[in-house]
């Protein structure tokens, strides 16, 4: 079998496909993002459906987790280093 190695990853050739529409993946037409892979069109289109990465690949957006953080109270204890 031949392998692929992408973002640290191995893979079958056979095995390298989009997680959206599971259409083999090659070097040159993929595009990962949080340890997932996609074709370059789905995820244009992810993006698109939202606007922006997170909520259009079902993750909450850096800027709520944000928030979250600033609206806890003094004093509690949160150990997050920011």
């Amino acid at each position: 079998m031949e392998k692929m190695a992408a973002d640290k990853f191995i893979f079958h050739k056979n095995c390298f496909c989009c997680k959206h529409c599971q259409k083999k993946l090659s070097m040159h037409s993929y595009a990962p993002l949080y340890g997932e892979f996609y074709c370059v069109f789905h995820y244009q289109q992810l993006f698109r459906r939202k606007g922006n990465y997170d909520e259009g690949f079902g993750h909450t957006q850096h800027k709520d987790r944000w928030l979250q953080r600033t609206n806890e109270t003094p004093g509690s204890n949160c150990t997050d280093v920011i």
